[in-house]
């Protein structure tokens, strides 16, 4: 992930966990994401889900990057199980999402 930080796709994760709380704080700081970072985090998902492998990263982000039509914080927030998708894509990456949501909890 060359755009979008393990500790931004956690806060998101935890966001997500608590979306009738946490909805405009979520939507809020993906609207400040840049493009790039908006892909990547709708990559990461993708692969998560199992639209993609890990190693299909680049294909999945270019993608992401081409096929953006609808806002990305609308598109995730109607995403289904979207907090599951994103922890499953960043193990998939070989990253621990534990630790990643950890560091954004401060524990």
């Amino acid at each position: 992930m060359e755009h979008i930080s393990a500790n931004k796709v956690a806060a998101v994760i935890v966001m997500a966990r608590e979306l009738n709380r946490a909805e405009g704080e979520m939507r809020g700081f993906i609207d400040r994401m840049n493009d790039e970072e908006k892909a990547e985090l709708v990559t990461v998902m993708w692969i998560g889900r199992g639209a993609f492998d890990a190693d299909e990263w680049n294909e999945a982000f270019e993608t992401a990057m081409n096929e953006a039509t609808t806002p990305t914080a609308d598109y995730l927030l109607g995403t289904p199980h979207l907090a599951d998708h994103l922890e499953a894509g960043l193990e998939a990456l070989g990253i621990s999402a534990s630790d990643a949501e950890d560091d954004v909890m401060g524990r």
